[in-house]
């Protein structure tokens, strides 16, 4: 996880664009943009996440999404719109959904934090997978007696079982934060 993600919050209204900043400019860099177009101008590799209006007067959130997969930007897209999620959200390629209105800042900090730990998880997860690879490639060649005598082997073992801890505790997070966000979800 970046030690201070990138969050670019775009939407039509200004006054919510700039409400949504407000609650989270003390955790998160944050960018801002009042129409499809801007957004599309500040999409950069900086960015972490963006907080998307789904209905904008001249290029949508829908369109966003397409360009932004287009360029295979990584980052991760919540979707806050006053459109009642329907089954062609299917098809969009978005990390959350929050309705309008948002009225608590928590909602939406958790919504990022959430994304975050999904970036993170991403990103341990390509890692171990990687020196997995590496680890059985060896073990598929080498001898046990040349695995046990070597100092590489013992270390990439030891980073595989740090990594699995770290995947543990990572989607340990992402359950209870999921748990969390279907609760708050079903209640209302």
């Amino acid at each position: 996880m970046p030690e201070q993600a990138t969050v670019l919050i775009v939407d039509d209204e200004q006054p919510i664009t700039d409400g949504y900043a407000q609650w989270i400019s003390e955790e998160y860099a944050v960018k801002t943009a009042y129409s499809g177009t801007e957004a599309l101008d500040k999409l950069d590799e900086e960015v972490d996440i963006v907080l998307l209006d789904r209905r904008m007067p001249d290029i949508s959130g829908e369109e966003v999404l397409e360009v932004l997969n287009e360029r295979g930007l990584d980052c991760r897209v919540v979707l806050v719109s006053a459109v009642e999620p329907d089954f062609d959200i299917l098809e969009l390629g978005f990390d959350a959904y929050l309705e309008k209105p948002v009225s608590e800042p928590e909602e939406l900090r958790d919504a990022v934090e959430t994304c975050l730990r999904r970036s993170e998880y991403d990103n341990q997860m390509q890692e171990f997978l990687s020196l997995a690879s590496k680890k059985a490639a060896l073990e598929s060649k080498k001898s046990n007696a040349e695995l046990d005598n070597s100092e590489e082997y013992d270390t990439l073992q030891r980073e595989l079982l740090r990594l699995r801890a770290e995947l543990s505790d990572t989607t340990g997070a992402l359950d209870d934060q999921d748990l969390r966000a279907e609760f708050q979800n079903g209640r209302k």
